[in-house]
């Protein structure tokens, strides 16, 4: 709740646009800035924030049509981004007079379709919506069974994907469409279900904000959810919780001062496909601070472009 005793679940959406902008703008900062604390630092939530609000947004559907619709609407801008980023790498880098990333066919199909820890260089971010479209299709599945995310039934499949989850990538780094960190995603829905039940006060400021600097001063290992590397067990990913959280909180109280931030998480899906492509072919020509403004500008007008044509909107959005 806030000040007023008003239930967190009344704010309007806008939030949502709001907290996705903040988010989608830490990814780029990550990918531009590939080392160093500024790196660190947003790597610690970056992701982890993006399970928490959809878990948040989650309510229970048919599991079929849910499953279907997931399918449908998640996998078809994946295969259409990644075969206009294929195709645009092999005019790029032969214009260039280099060897485009994949250059060996009909091998490369197998690493192009098994996707995730596979995909680098400007493929890198697309082990994120497999990943998120499966672990919603399951959290949907266990929504349906129990409504409640307070239900002491989960008290019996939680613990479990927990161990799952540290112990899978503790094994192993190979994570094909991203699927190794879908325990994880799974654990970071259900405490984003979760919290808008919890009534807010300023109390929990302190509390939060204590455990974000762990991630965000860089004080433990950082986050890295593509090769599913947690950190510190759960105190790391607890931080990531504890910042988004408070993003959650911040985006609430300046919805209505952050049009652009809005804009941005509007767009975030676009940004999220086409930003490391930017950083990509631009980083041997410019400075950091050129690579984060045209990486975030470029794929935003993008995004402006494709909602102009119903049938570009049908297909990448």
């Amino acid at each position: 709740m806030d000040n007023r005793g008003q239930p967190q679940a009344q704010y309007r959406l806008d939030w949502v646009d709001v907290a996705r902008g903040i988010g989608i703008v830490a990814v780029v900062v990550g990918h531009v800035w590939t080392r160093g604390p500024l790196r660190d630092a947003m790597y610690s939530f970056h992701m982890p924030l993006f399970f928490l609000l959809s878990g948040m947004l989650s309510r229970p559907h048919p599991v079929g049509v849910f499953t279907r619709r997931q399918l449908v609407s998640q996998m078809r801008p994946y295969a259409a981004f990644l075969l206009l980023l294929i195709v645009a790498d092999q005019i790029i880098e032969r214009a260039k007079g280099h060897v485009p990333i994949f250059h060996q066919w009909p091998e490369d199909m197998v690493p192009i379709l098994l996707g995730g820890f596979w995909l680098r260089g400007p493929f890198t971010i697309f082990w994120f919506v497999p990943c998120l479209m499966v672990a919603r299709i399951l959290f949907n599945i266990a929504l349906s069974r129990w409504p409640d995310v307070l239900d002491r039934r989960w008290g019996l499949i939680l613990p479990p994907v927990l161990l799952i989850a540290y112990a899978l990538g503790w094994w192993t780094q190979a994570s094909p469409l991203g699927l190794l960190s879908v325990p994880m995603a799974f654990m970071l829905l259900w405490v984003g279900a979760l919290w808008p039940r919890v009534r807010w006060h300023n109390g929990l400021i302190a509390p939060l904000g204590v455990l974000a600097l762990v991630g965000l001063a860089g004080i433990g290992p950082t986050l890295n959810m593509k090769v599913a590397d947690y950190g510190w067990p759960i105190l790391s990913i607890g931080a990531a919780v504890a910042t988004s959280l408070l993003i959650f909180r911040l985006s609430a109280r300046v919805a209505g001062h952050a049009a652009p931030l809005a804009s941005l998480g509007r767009a975030s899906l676009v940004i999220m496909y086409l930003h490391v492509a930017v950083i990509h072919y631009l980083t041997p020509y410019l400075g950091k601070p050129w690579l984060l403004a045209l990486a975030i500008a470029i794929p935003f007008a993008a995004d402006r472009l494709i909602r102009r044509s119903a049938l570009l909107k049908a297909l990448l959005i």
